[in-house]
């Protein structure tokens, strides 16, 4: 069990390094599915079938139709490149790790992680309980905002991609106008 947990993990990180350095965005989606899977197989692996279903389902199926849909209507092949400076690009991966670690200091230093490894849900409650309820419960009770502005930004960036691929008017037809 602990050999195929290490050989998923193993090729969930290179296949999310392939995310990386693939220069297509076809292959680069192709290899975030392999990395999707990857991570359901480890959730079945840890015992927690549902958050796998969803894994599966959401991500791999869902999330990943959506993002080459979004690719193939951007066709990203032909048109002129926007690109920004080396040093613009520098300063803004150097900001946004720095926002990463200054989220992940704020979770470690969170009240929730002095309440033990699983929080206020110990593997006894879940038990009782179920993880589908509780997770219910998290999501549209305790966590309702976020999961719905979450919603709304998901909403927004394929707004944002059909915008941007909208196709426009060549200029001669404009000036007969």
């Amino acid at each position: 069990m602990a050999i195929a947990f290490y050989i998923l993990a193993v090729l969930a990180v290179l296949s999310a390094f392939n995310v990386i350095i693939m220069r297509s965005p076809v292959y680069c989606a192709v290899s975030l599915v392999c990395c999707f899977f990857c991570l359901g197989v480890i959730y079945v692996l840890l015992n927690n079938e549902f958050v796998a279903a969803i894994q599966i389902l959401v991500y791999a199926g869902a999330i990943m139709v959506l993002f080459l849909f979004v690719i193939m209507l951007l066709n990203l092949r032909t048109g002129p490149g926007y690109a920004l400076a080396p040093n613009v690009t520098k300063l803004l991966g150097i900001a946004v790790t720095v926002g990463i670690l200054a989220q992940l200091a704020g979770v470690f230093t969170s009240p929730a992680v002095r309440l033990g490894p699983m929080g206020e849900y110990s593997a006894a409650r879940v038990a009782e309980e179920g993880s589908i309820q509780i997770i219910g419960k998290l999501l549209f009770v305790d966590y309702v905002l976020p999961f719905e502005v979450i919603s709304v930004l998901l909403m927004v960036s394929v707004m944002g991609a059909v915008l941007l691929a909208k196709k426009r008017p060549p200029a001669d037809t404009e000036e007969k106008q």
